[in-house]
């Protein structure tokens, strides 16, 4: 009996063990990913800004961070890996449809369709969202280091009521833009007749992506607010990573 209840507790404290261990790798992963996430867009931030005091207008400047933009948003992709792994409690899907939104706004949008770099409307989404990825990127690896600055945690969870509906109105434009260069060139298009026997429509396509802005935001948007009420309010325990 004795004998049992002592491999009883050797297998817990194995279980235990190994528990820990896959915490501090996940956390120690976790950490190296935020601070060079941060990096990253903290580096486009300086980008930007250098273009603009040497150029003295945006014309150009989409072109001149496109390379950094496209790495860095696409390097994004791991985050839904997170949360499917669950180092990360947070929703597959909400997780999915944001990142996944942002790469098809600059690998199948603005990447695609040069005609359009130069608007405004491209800049001011790439501004916001570089301003609110330094911002939520530095929250997780403070939250993770376990010394997170007032400061920071304010702005995470205050920041978005401006900036969020900025940038959703910065990639609507930007689409809207697109549409004449897309119905011109059929580009990403598929006609009937063919060997598939399938048609697509990338112009009908974008304005169906717009729409869907229209059931998706006010769920994202509200999702926030409901964050911070809890976490300025104190109601939860913050995430490591959200």
């Amino acid at each position: 009996m004795a004998s049992g209840e002592e491999d009883g507790t050797v297998e817990e404290k194995e279980t235990n063990n190994k528990k820990r261990t896959k915490g501090a790798i996940a956390t120690a992963w976790l950490t190296f990913y935020n601070i060079a996430m941060t990096a990253g867009w903290l580096v486009l931030a300086v980008a930007m800004v250098r273009y603009y005091l040497q150029k003295g207008t945006h014309k150009g400047l989409y072109r001149n961070i496109a390379r950094t933009l496209k790495f860095f948003q696409t390097f994004a992709l791991l985050e839904v890996g997170h949360c499917a792994i669950g180092i990360v409690r947070t929703s597959v899907i909400v997780t999915g449809v944001q990142v996944c939104s942002r790469i098809f706004m600059v690998w199948f949008v603005t990447n695609s369709i040069r005609q359009i770099q130069n608007e405004e409307s491209v800049i001011l989404f790439v501004v916001v969202w570089t301003i609110t990825e330094i911002t939520r990127y530095s929250f997780y690896t403070f939250n993770l280091l376990n010394h997170l600055p007032y400061f920071i945690k304010w702005a995470r969870y205050n920041m978005f009521i401006v900036m969020y509906p900025l940038g959703v109105i910065g990639e609507l434009l930007t689409i809207h833009a697109s549409l004449p260069y897309v119905r011109r060139s059929g580009m990403y298009s598929l006609r009937l007749p063919n060997k598939y026997n399938v048609s697509f429509d990338y112009y009908y396509f974008l304005i169906i992506a717009m729409l869907s802005y229209i059931p998706l935001f006010p769920q994202l948007y509200f999702h926030m607010l409901r964050q911070r009420r809890r976490v300025l309010h104190g109601e939860i325990v913050v995430d490591k990573e959200e």
